[in-house]
């Protein structure tokens, strides 16, 4: 028991979940599990029923246009940039690279692993420093927590990925979507805790999204998502309340975490990073509890946590 998860046929990328992986190793039901290893919100945005409609026809266009006017003034987005809807971020992401003539890509690891993933097998070149025609950087950083400044961008094309950002609202760029060859990527599944839904946005000046909106194709977003996600951004209340909540909690697992022997080393609202001794190990340890963490190849000691809730921290503290 314990020990690296292993595949079968092409490797994958390291990414959180995979709680099925986990279970073959440790045992246990699926219910049994509690899955810190994603920075997903634990209390999601509540869903109610649906129309028929919502099932059985092509989305309409009424309920995109609704769906952009309520990201438009929950991102407080620059007029002159437009936005487009798609079945996840992580779909952007692979899309974003035929933006431009292949090149170099600068992206500063450590970060979230999709962008040099998509680049690369659109044939450009990726490396983590120097000049380059593209850059990528995460704002807030996974898994880190690190922030950037508008200076820090001198690329024909820049890609923000604001994935995390909803948690932290005065910190965004967004007003920098409406400068050439920027491009602005909201998450939906993470803040609002409905990750299978499959809902990300992209926000940058009309030509680019049109082009974007030309490789993504027509009726990208189902009509359940159109729907729920334009109920979330406009309910600001349950994101101010959700943000005061996620502290709260952000703070009592760095409370449980340092008295058991772990480090800050950084992190957001909604996954927090530990430098422990030996990160495999705390993963071990918990996992034969049924809790599941994130380790990283690149580093033997961050260990990094989602939050828990509900009667998921009794289960945490009594694993620690």
């Amino acid at each position: 028991m314990g020990g690296p998860i292993k595949t079968l046929g092409k490797p994958q990328r390291d990414h959180g979940g995979r709680i099925d992986a986990s279970r073959a190793i440790y045992g246990g039901d699926v219910n049994d599990w509690l899955d810190l290893s994603t920075g997903i919100n634990p209390r999601p945005y509540p869903v109610s029923g649906f129309p028929a409609r919502d099932w059985t026809a092509l989305p309409d266009h009424n309920a995109q246009t609704r769906l952009l006017k309520a990201a438009r003034r929950f991102w407080q987005v620059p007029e002159t940039a437009d936005i487009l809807a798609a079945p996840g971020a992580s779909a952007l992401i692979a899309r974003i690279p035929a933006l431009a003539p292949t090149g170099r890509v600068r992206i500063p690891q450590p970060t979230y692993n999709e962008h040099a993933a998509a680049f690369a097998a659109q044939g450009w070149e990726v490396t983590d420093a120097g000049p380059a025609d593209a850059q990528v950087v995460v704002h807030p950083n996974n898994p880190d927590g690190r922030l950037w400044a508008a200076d820090n961008f001198d690329t024909p094309l820049t890609i923000i990925d604001e994935s995390f950002c909803d948690v932290t609202p005065g910190q965004t760029l967004v007003n920098l979507a409406d400068r050439p060859g920027t491009v602005i990527l909201k998450s939906f599944g993470k803040f609002w805790g409905l990750a299978g839904l499959r809902l990300g946005f992209a926000i940058a000046r009309p030509e680019v999204i049109a082009r974007l909106s030309d490789l993504t194709g027509p009726w990208a977003v189902s009509g359940p998502a159109l729907r729920i996600g334009a109920n979330a951004l406009e309910n600001p209340a349950w994101a101010d309340d959700t943000r005061k909540r996620l502290a709260s909690d952000a703070a009592r697992l760095d409370r449980l975490m340092t008295g058991s022997g772990a480090e800050i080393a950084g992190g957001t609202d909604l996954f927090r990073l530990y430098k422990v001794d030996d990160a495999a190990k705390w993963q071990d340890r918990l996992a034969r509890s049924y809790i599941w963490t994130r380790i990283f190849p690149y580093s033997p000691h961050f260990l990094r946590l989602g939050l828990p809730d509900g009667d998921g921290w009794a289960q945490l503290q009594d694993a620690l």
